[in-house]
């Protein structure tokens, strides 16, 4: 059946339209000035990356003899390629203009960049110095000519290049080409000498640029300009069969330095640099003359975050947002077992707004509890220094059994992965890897206990990574529940994992590639026979991106049926709303703003009583080619905190824009007077209020963390726990085909935790017989000396041994 191209668009436009509208909030004035400098970075990184990935696997598929054509616009890849590239010029205008204006709103500030041509006097001779001194010996100039072929350039590294007059003994005079590698060793800013509160400084390019003798002799510049080369980084790591596990990782770690230089897909070019040079450089590197972008501003912003670490308190009151930590959750209860209070009833986190810490903490507990036997977990994206690998590390060092489904292939954080796959498989971790073919991208969590004989389970459920970086920047779900259909479901997606089962059967959890779309399609459905029986359909989708062709069709489709459809999306979307007769009941809203949207949740009903969140978005790559989860939310009131969320994000009408029927983002109409709503700022006010509420704080959970015994529900030794650290009160800085499917899922009912927790008498006897037996001990250790205390235990320690 022919595709319908009238309410779809290409992909590749719409994720360059979303950048666009990242851009834009630089522009806008109720975002703090250095605030808005980092949008412009941001833009720039994203920029980056779109073209490492996409032009960068459309530039391969091009090259096919019979092109493949994309099924949202009826474009084969070189026709996408080519609007892709006439729509960056216009895109780099826009930051231009942008960037100049905010670097000149914050010279009052004491904030200034000199670029090479403005260094003069002092800090011209400032600069001489630091380049003579600390750059000069580690430089590695190079005239480019026959006996000195062009170099490898690396991916997104930067490069000094100049021209040079050259006078022949013949009397003929020609351009030499000159190029010298900027060292990412190097610190990327010097700053120069300034008045106290002043930041003044320089890039380490610009002060190559300005200091070409140091490097080229007596060679006379003619022109100077620094380059950039963006190389595909679209590898397919699946490209090969490995047998066994150690082979797919150090395949991973050549696939790393592969990337390095594969094909270049762009060449930006910021100075001054003749045509016919230029047109060298472009040729050597194999690029057409519409791979080329001039940029009048530094090529790589990331030098911006480290600026806002110099900004002085005052200035920052005005420059930044308010700072802004992510709150104690009030969930929980610190003085008491966090697995106890899972087992009594179900949890949420809603990141950023709430600390990640109850979740770290919960993991450290059950590293150290005895009655725990086993973690499982999957990780994608993990931080470089995390608390989550620690305690799994402990967990296994401690007896448990720890199954770690490591995802290597999880683009541009492959080596963090397969550094903390060594480590925790040298803890004793049993790791194994993400399915052939299917990345692992599901967040989910079980720890399993024996408790009186009985085997009882946690599992947590995430719509983002365990990162704790990201759970300060990102807007995500973390659900823990210990409903014992939906753990015994999370038990067989474990086991299937490990056998390489992808075609499991579930009760309650949707899971791709098999049964994740069929059940949303499923409900989906249920609304549309509602507004065909003159009934009340309606469906609200959270997600990131929206390009899955087969959930495009059933959205025009339910909005033909009467369906009223609502979706926030942050990113891609291939779908347009207010086409006649296809999508009239379609709205699209994208939030961008300080923290990066990123739940993925799907809601159905009038009264949104149906729920789903989930670690996928409705994109192809997600509902067919990777393994994910969706989760119903069961429990009242989880229902209703998530109903919230998605009322307000609706309800926005500042950092909200509308997409209108041609894709472009429209600001969100306002009745006279209506006062300014913003949705981000409204989660951080209620995480506030309710923290203090319930007077919790950080230093307050840190006191009940010390100075309260924790009660446990568990009969049987107290052991030891080290005491968990918290994580540090944080900044909050902004950012960011066909397969065969199971039968529909059997219908979610309510459920109650009785069956698998101990009653309030029986907790309260093993609470008082617990506490009971802790006194005594402490009492008859506090009478022993040192060497007497250890010969107790390590006796206990030989009987429990040989018992």
């Amino acid at each position: 059946m022919p595709y319908d191209f009238s309410y779809t668009q290409n992909r590749e436009l719409s994720w360059l339209m979303f950048d666009e509208r990242i851009l834009q909030e630089s522009t806008e004035k109720n975002v703090p000035l250095f605030e808005r400098l980092k949008f412009v970075s941001i833009f720039t990184s994203n920029l980056d990356e779109f073209f490492m990935v996409r032009v960068g696997g459309l530039s391969d598929l091009s090259s096919l003899k019979v092109e493949p054509v994309d099924n949202k616009s009826n474009q084969t890849p070189s026709q996408q390629l080519s609007a892709i590239f006439a729509s960056i010029p216009r895109l780099f205008k826009m930051r231009t203009k942008s960037f100049r204006e905010i670097e000149a709103q914050l010279k009052p500030y004491g904030i200034e960049r000199l670029s090479a041509d403005e260094l003069e006097g002092k800090d011209l001779e400032f600069i001489d110095d630091y380049v003579k001194n600390y750059l000069y010996p580690i430089l590695n100039p190079q005239i480019i000519d026959p006996r000195h072929p062009f170099p490898n350039l690396r991916n997104l590294g930067l490069y000094c290049v100049y021209t040079f007059k050259n006078d022949t003994n013949k009397g003929e005079s020609t351009d030499l080409l000159g190029m010298v590698e900027v060292p990412s060793s190097e610190p990327r800013i010097i700053y120069l000498p300034s008045e106290k509160g002043e930041i003044r400084f320089v890039l380490l390019e610009d002060a190559m640029l300005a200091c070409a003798h140091k490097s080229f002799g007596s060679y006379q510049v003619k022109e100077r300009a620094i380059i950039r080369v963006t190389r595909n980084a679209d590898i397919d790591p699946d490209e090969e069969v490995y047998e066994d596990e150690d082979n797919f990782r150090q395949h991973m770690k050549r696939v790393l330095k592969k990337r390095l230089r594969l094909q270049p897909v762009r060449l930006e070019v910021q100075g001054s640099l003749s045509d016919a040079k230029v047109k060298f450089i472009r040729k050597t590197l194999e690029l057409g003359n519409d791979q080329v972008f001039y940029s009048e501003v530094p090529v790589d912003m990331g030098y911006i975050w480290e600026i806002e670490d110099q900004i002085p308190e005052i200035s920052a009151e005005e420059l930044l947002h308010k700072p802004f930590s992510p709150q104690p959750s009030t969930e929980f209860d610190p003085s008491r077992s966090l697995m106890q209070q899972v087992y009594e009833e179900d949890k949420m986190l809603w990141f950023p707004y709430e600390s990640m810490s109850p979740f770290l903490e919960l993991i450290h507990e059950a590293a150290y509890d005895p009655n725990v036997i086993s973690i499982k977990i999957t990780l994608y994206r993990i931080a470089k220094k995390s608390k989550l690998a620690e305690s799994l590390i402990a967990a296994a060092e401690n007896g448990k059994e720890v199954t770690v489904l490591m995802e290597l292939r999880a683009r541009f954080d492959e080596e963090n992965n397969i550094i903390w796959a060594e480590r925790l498989e040298d803890a004793g971790c049993t790791v194994v890897y993400g399915q052939e073919g299917f990345k692992v991208h599901s967040k989910i969590c079980q720890i399993t206990s024996r408790i009186n004989g009985e085997i009882s389970r946690i599992t947590q459920f995430g719509t983002g990574n365990y990162n704790e970086k990201t759970a300060s920047l990102y807007s995500d779900v973390s659900f823990m529940t210990a409903h014992k259909g939906i753990c015994d479901d999370a038990n067989v997606f474990f086991r299937n994992m490990s056998l390489g089962n992808l075609n499991g059967s579930y009760e309650y959890l949707g899971v791709a590639p098999t049964s994740l779309k069929p059940l949303i399609i499923s409900h989906m459905e249920k609304e549309m026979e509602k507004a065909r029986r003159g009934e009340v359909g309606k469906l609200i989708f959270k997600m990131n991106s929206l390009t899955d062709r087969e959930i495009i069709d059933k959205l025009a489709e339910a909005s033909q049926a009467g369906v009223k459809v609502f979706l926030i999306i942050r990113g891609i979307c291939c779908l347009l709303p207010g086409i006649q007769n296809k999508t009239d009941n379609i709205e699209i809203k994208g939030i961008a703003g300080r923290f990066l949207e990123h739940a993925r949740i799907y809601c159905f009903g009038e009264n949104m009583d149906t729920i789903f969140c989930s670690s996928a978005d409705m994109m192809t790559r997600n509902t067919e080619h990777r393994v994910e989860i969706c989760f119903p939310i069961l429990e009242d009131r989880i229902k209703e905190n998530i109903q919230n969320i998605l009322k307000a994000q609706l309800n926005d009408n500042v950092k909200a824009r509308l997409i209108d029927s041609n894709g472009v983002y429209q600001r969100v109409p306002r009745e006279p007077g209506e006062e300014d709503f913003v949705s981000q700022r409204y989660f951080m006010d209620k995480a506030i209020e309710a923290a203090q509420t319930y007077n919790l704080t950080n230093d307050q959970m840190e006191a009940a963390r010390r100075n309260q015994t924790r009660k446990s529900m568990y009969i049987g030794p107290k052991v030891a726990v080290p005491q968990y650290e918290p994580q540090n009160p944080m900044v909050i800085k902004a950012d960011e085909e066909d397969l065969e499917v199971s039968s529909e899922p059997q219908s979610l009912t309510s459920f109650k935790h009785r069956d698998f927790v101990p009653s309030e008498e029986e907790v309260s006897a093993q609470e008082t017989s617990s506490e009971q037996t802790k006194t005594t001990i402490v009492e008859e250790d506090e009478n022993m000396g040192r060497f007497e205390l250890f010969a107790k235990y390590l006796g206990m320690a030989f009987k429990a041994l040989f018992k």
